[in-house]
């Protein structure tokens, strides 16, 4: 096992801390892993020092450590975004064994990283594999006790291979169409056990080539060759996922423990019992040193962030994106890539590079950090660097016209199409010669990787289960927020006041109350639909980030996500009827009044599925907004109120509103005793009204999950 200790200042708040260790945590746990854990690297001052200590030792056996990854995004108040230059994508392509957790680094030092592992075989099938120990156990120096070991699994991690990779994407523009080259025959591969970092400059395609790696990017306009232990990508790969993007998405009302414990049980395998699945969260807490704060939510600024860094590996394949690392952090690196402008200008060792660049005469004229030295080279930047002799020949030749600058110096295009040449004079051709050599990897591993079963971590019940509490309590602190609670409370002392006692037997004397049952109808329409229209625009990342991973399917997540909702829609009502309800003076009936809930909420969940309807079908919040408000002034106006009669072509607009229909009823309920006919609208006994309700309360969420199902993911 391999151990990386960041010793550097940690200038960042407290919560971006926690926050990026949490998502590094959760992007490594796999269906199948215990815990498992990654680099970690902190930023000092204003520059950017990344170190860590990463030691080798031999072991009879692989170890690794698995949290999960949570859900999931959007943005907004249901769920929470924490920026910053890094970002990191780890891989588990295990049978249900084990994972590692990465600890991401601050600023712009760690992009993404991802990790492979495979599946659980003989001794004699590894034996020529690198393993690490976890004999010694790592202490927090800062908080002077030692961390707790976690017992794992060995594992036979994938040898990646890409060779030739390119991407294009089409930009239209008004009158034309063109196309960019975003990478250009890109060629590589990582082992077990190995760490490969992505350098290059800003636009240079580390993302993008990291996301065509890890499966997020499946387009068409992308070529070359990707496997994975010699086998193309599948959707058993899927499920052993997690990706965590620039822009983290975590839950912030959820603790830290809650956040690792949904995502254990979501996505360990379902062999495990849910107090195994919990214990193995519990672990990964004291793995990171997050004890302290388990118990705190992830969205506070007062969150106390984890001190220092520790990164493990266990047979694992990294790959991460980096910008510029330190010295010492740089020669922890096992393989480099180094990408300018989409184009391959180095991959091998990264303690041969520098070796490799002074071979084609590139090398540094004073003391330099080798990944600023490189990145220099990337941007055509030779400022104290050694000029080749054949690009001062090119120069010379090409005169003052286009190579030459104001200086003395090649341009960077110049810098930049020399660079490309040498390396594809000079190492290209042998790199790709090895990657065509077949792998001894065994049929039967490769056929679990070809499979396109999917396997859950958890049954569809216990999947809605999981999510129907972690939603339950990630949203009880928007529904009993005290600005929510005084604007119903308010509205309701207001309603009791205007028409205060005006209950009366008398048909000719209920127009005004009337009214007032009319407004209710629209408030408890109205208030849910603009509610709801926010629920899937705001958690599109996260479900999408959770359903590329395959941490549940798409049906548990929406009767959770929409029957969650339901025991909170409820508690607001009734305090509102609570109000008004006895200082209006209405029917004071107990059976009468328990109706009138039923019908308020039978509003409001058929108002809740229109919104989110619109929401789903739209995923654009001005847009959506604008169809809900025409949409619910058009109900308003047909619900029977304020025109009595309406022309016979729009007519069956009325039909279609479910203010109308909860107006109907809440006369039925409180006048059916005393008229047949009350402004208007005539009284029967209710049941169509009841049975239009509930078809739009089934309809309106049918094509909110049809308009889910059609969203992609990517």
């Amino acid at each position: 096992m391999e151990k990386a200790n960041s010793t550097s200042g940690l200038i960042r708040t407290k919560s971006d801390q926690l926050v990026e260790t949490i998502a590094a945590a959760l992007g490594a746990m796999r269906s199948s892993s215990p815990v498992s854990s990654g680099e970690a690297a902190a930023t000092s001052g204003g520059g950017l020092e990344s170190s860590g200590g990463l030691s080798r030792k031999s072991s009879r056996r692989l170890t690794a450590a698995s949290p999960g990854r949570s859900g999931g995004g959007g943005v907004g108040k249901n769920t929470h975004i924490r920026k910053s230059r890094s970002a990191q994508m780890k891989f588990d392509v295990d049978d249900l064994n084990s994972g590692a957790a990465l600890s991401r680094a601050s600023s712009a030092s760690l992009g993404f990283s991802f990790s492979f592992t495979g599946f659980t075989v003989p001794p004699d099938e590894i034996s020529d594999m690198k393993s690490y120990s976890d004999e010694e156990i790592p202490e927090d120096l800062e908080a002077g006790r030692q961390k707790k070991k976690l017992q794992t699994e060995p594992t036979l991690p994938i040898y990646l291979k890409f060779t030739d990779v390119t991407y294009k994407v089409v930009l239209k523009g008004i009158t034309s169409t063109v196309e960019r080259d975003i990478l250009n025959g890109i060629t590589g591969c990582v082992d077990p056990g190995e760490v490969l970092a992505l350098m290059g400059p800003s636009g240079s395609g580390k993302t993008t080539l990291l996301s065509l790696l890890g499966g997020r990017v499946r387009d068409p306009t992308h070529g070359g060759s990707i496997t994975y232990n010699d086998q193309p990508y599948s959707k058993s790969l899927k499920s052993r996922i997690g990706f965590v993007t620039q822009d983290d998405v975590l839950f912030p009302h959820l603790t830290v423990k809650e956040t690792l414990t949904y995502a254990a049980r979501l996505r360990l395998p379902r062999r495990l019992t849910k107090e195994e699945k919990d214990q193995r969260a519990t672990d990964v807490i004291y793995e990171l040193g997050l004890e302290s704060c388990q118990d705190t939510m992830i969205g506070g600024s007062f969150v106390r962030g984890v001190s220092g860094g520790e990164r493990k590996r266990a047979g694992k394949t990294v790959i991460t994106t980096i910008h510029q690392p330190s010295s010492r952090l740089f020669l922890k690196f096992d393989k480099l890539i180094l990408l300018g402008k989409g184009s391959l200008l180095y991959f091998g060792r990264a303690s041969e590079a520098m070796v490799y660049f002074a071979s084609i005469g590139c090398s540094p004229l004073i003391a330099m950090n080798p990944a600023e030295f490189m990145l220099d080279l990337a941007n055509g930047n030779v400022t104290d660097i050694s000029v080749p002799s054949e690009l001062e020949d090119k120069v010379q030749l090409m005169g003052n016209s286009r190579a030459e600058t104001k200086n003395g110096k090649p341009t960077p295009a110049v810098v930049q199409e020399y660079l490309v040449e040498a390396y594809e004079t000079k190492v290209a051709e042998n790199e790709k010669k090895k990657l065509r050599t077949p792998l001894a990897v065994d049929e039967e591993i490769k056929s679990k990787i070809c499979s396109s079963k999917r396997e859950w971590g958890a049954s569809w019940c216990e999947q809605y289960s999981i999510l129907f509490w972690r939603g339950l309590k990630e949203r009880r602190h928007d529904y009993f927020s005290w600005l929510r609670i005084t604007q119903v409370l308010a509205t309701a002392t207001i309603l009791g006041l205007l028409w205060w006692q005006s209950g009366s037997n008398n048909p000719n004397e209920l127009q005004d109350q009337a009214g007032l049952l009319f407004f209710i109808a629209v408030f408890w329409g109205f208030f849910p639909v603009f509610t709801a229209i926010f629920t899937f625009p705001q958690e599109r990342a996260m479900l999408s980030k959770e359903r590329a991973a395959d941490m549940y399917r798409l049906s548990a997540y929406f009767m959770a996500r929409t029957t969650s909702d339901l025991p909170l829609d409820l508690i607001l009502p009734v305090l509102f009827l609570l109000v008004v309800y006895f200082m209006a003076g209405l029917r004071m009936n107990v059976g009468s009044f328990f109706l009138t809930i039923v019908t308020v909420f039978l509003c409001i969940i058929a108002a809740q599925g229109l919104g989110l309807a619109i929401g789903a079908t739209l995923m654009d919040l001005k847009r959506a907004t604008t169809l809900a408000s025409v949409t619910v002034m058009t109900f308003m106006l047909a619900g029977g109120f304020f025109v009595k009669n309406v022309p016979v072509f729009i007519s069956w607009l009325r039909f279609l509103s479910f203010n109308y229909h909860t107006y109907k009823l809440l006369l039925k309920v409180q006048y059916q005793h005393i008229s047949h006919s009350i402004n208007g609208v005539k009284i029967d006994n209710g049941y169509k009204e009841i049975g239009v309700l509930v078809a739009m309360v089934i309809g309106y969420r049918f094509l909110a999950y049809l308009s889910l199902r059609r969203m992609k993911l990517h």
